[in-house]
């Protein structure tokens, strides 16, 4: 079955102008896909990893990507195609809560 990965992105500020009880159900819907077998988390601090031509290992802390709202977390999810990937995030709390949530089919290689 054809694998996505998902990014969603929002901030708190979002978060809490939506209501409660689209929020609580926005939480539901991520715990069922977890039981379902989701792969989901919370981004947490990323490093930057370089080894220009296998010469030496260069890090740096903090996001390369720049982006509007900030990253919030990721899934793999597995779907029949990229609508019902669509329709598995359009309920999460980054979709819900005046983020949004980026959807990547993973090319295998």
């Amino acid at each position: 079955m054809p694998m996505f990965i998902t990014i969603g992105y929002g901030d708190q500020q979002g978060y809490d102008r939506t209501d409660k009880a689209i929020r609580d159900a926005a939480h539901a819907h991520d715990a069922a896909l977890q039981n379902a077998g989701v792969l989901m988390g919370v981004a947490g601090t990323p490093v930057q990893v370089r080894n220009p031509d296998a010469a030496g290992v260069e890090t740096v802390q903090g996001p390369y990507l720049n982006a509007p709202l900030p990253l919030a977390g990721f899934a793999v999810i597995e779907a029949a195609d990229l609508a019902e990937a669509i329709e598995k995030v359009s309920r999460t709390p980054c979709a819900v809560a005046h983020g949004v949530v980026e959807v990547w089919p993973l090319e295998r290689r």
